[in-house]
């Protein structure tokens, strides 16, 4: 009976059940927090007189050495020891003998577990949280030169009104600043300990709850043992954290496929980060944003599935919990790796802002300018500003030439309250420039809106900007 809870059993577990139960395979990622958690977890039950100071030297340096066989791959995982706290408790005993037992006083796998697998959340979203911003300063290194370059802005994928290029991409830098925040407020929010709270109602040793969550850099202890140890909101949260960014990372990965397209042409990914076809030897295959794409719906999956698991169990501590580690180490991987590659391949592609401008003189994008130049400058009701604009816009089809570009004579015809002035509002660039109001993408506008990201990441990451 090689079972740590064998006591009260009469028959050995089945190999089937072994390989049903075990985490071990996924779970031993979790090594260093739970090393963490147990050396802090016995240098609290030695100030508290339950271990001597020579046993909690003999546990610290078997801890130590674990580690050390973990990380130089000597380690030997077993499937029959379930998870990775049974695996590392019973290197420990064979290598320390009676004391090594005695590390598992006044604590349970349930507030071990979630010790060391809140930790590892948390480290995630403060890591995911720079990587987030690295993606932005190189968004940034892009925008800042194209305060000017003009690219149709669009509602509906239709041609609506004259933007500049760093304006769009500044849309996005307000995005994952969002996301940023998300990130943050979680691990504020579930920067708090389980340890002490042992199965579910706490424990009568005398421990202190406060020593080791400060040992193990967490804010505060935890208020409510029962909720402790089934608590997974902390897994939820980053999830949808994750699920929310790679939205974005989606949104963003869709217009890089139809600006690389020819039928766009606005930038071409570099060929680091593109690939070709088996049979067409001309194609050049935007691969990563579709990839970044589908991989978003793989973080939704995650984020259902955990969900699914949760959203019945009684408290406190069931075995389906055990589901909650698997997809959130596959959105975390993935969102690591998204970011990254996503990251590159802004830093690598070419703006090719002479096709962006040419495109703005396809659609009559200044033709809210027209109806706005009626309304300011012939005290014409809005409402009948938009129907004569609606009748410009339609000579222009006539003529078959952009409303930009209309020969003011035409204007003229239409309403004789036109001056020639209107011209000079109808220019793509003025239309651009003309939208000051705040959050706007006149140009001047524009660089607020980069100064004050570049601000935001200047407070923590001053090292990112160029």
């Amino acid at each position: 009976m090689d079972k740590m809870w064998s006591g009260r059993f009469s028959k050995t577990a089945s190999s089937l059940l072994d390989e049903f139960n075990a985490s071990i395979m996924f779970d031993r990622r979790l090594y260093q927090e739970d090393i963490e958690g147990s050396i802090a977890h016995a240098t609290m039950l030695q100030k508290q007189n339950i271990l001597t100071a020579e046993e909690l030297d003999s546990i610290i340096k078997g801890l130590k050495q674990i580690q050390q066989e973990i990380e130089s791959g000597e380690f030997e995982w077993k499937i029959s020891d379930e998870d990775l706290h049974m695996g590392i408790e019973k290197r420990l005993t064979a290598l320390i003998g009676d004391a090594g037992k005695k590390l598992h006083t006044a604590r349970s796998r349930n507030d071990q577990v979630a010790v060391d697998f809140r930790r590892w959340t948390l480290k995630k979203n403060l890591s995911i949280v720079e990587a987030i911003k690295k993606l932005m300063s190189e968004i940034l290194v892009v925008a800042e030169q194209h305060t000017e370059t003009l690219i149709p802005g669009m509602t509906h994928l239709q041609h609506a009104q004259p933007i500049n290029f760093a304006f769009h991409l500044s849309a996005y830098l307000a995005m994952f600043k969002r996301d940023i925040e998300r990130f943050e407020s979680s691990y504020e929010r579930n920067n708090i300990s389980p340890l002490g709270c042992a199965a579910l109602a706490g424990t009568p040793h005398n421990v202190d709850r406060e020593m080791t969550a400060e040992l193990l850099g967490f804010g505060s202890v935890s208020t409510n043992c029962l909720d402790t140890v089934s608590d997974r909101d902390f897994a939820l949260e980053i999830l949808f954290n994750i699920s929310t960014m790679m939205m974005h990372i989606s949104r963003l990965s869709e217009e890089l496929v139809m600006w690389s397209s020819y039928e766009f042409g606005f930038v071409e990914l570099s060929d680091e980060y593109s690939t070709g076809s088996s049979i067409m030897p001309q194609k050049k295959n935007p691969d990563v944003p579709e990839l970044l794409r589908g991989k978003t719906g793989r973080v939704y999956g995650s984020l259902m599935g955990l969900l699914t698991v949760m959203k019945a169990l009684p408290l406190a501590y069931n075995k389906d919990t055990q589901e909650d580690k698997e997809g959130v180490f596959d959105a975390v991987d993935t969102a690591e790796i998204s970011l990254e590659i996503l990251k590159e391949a802004i830093k690598t592609m070419t703006v090719k802002a002479h096709n962006m401008e040419k495109a703005c003189a396809i659609g009559h994008l200044s033709a809210t300018d027209l109806a706005d130049y009626l309304v300011e400058k012939c005290a014409i009701p809005f409402r009948e500003a938009h129907f004569i604009t609606g009748r410009a816009v339609a000579k222009g089809e006539e003529l078959g030439v952009d409303l930009s570009k209309i020969e003011f004579k035409y204007l003229k015809e239409i309403d004789e309250r036109i001056d020639e002035d209107v011209m000079e509002y109808l220019a793509l660039r003025h239309s651009m420039n003309a939208r000051t109001s705040q959050g706007g993408t006149a140009t001047v506008r524009t660089k607020e809106q980069l100064n004050y990201f570049r601000e935001f990441i200047a407070k923590t990451n001053p090292e990112l900007l160029v």
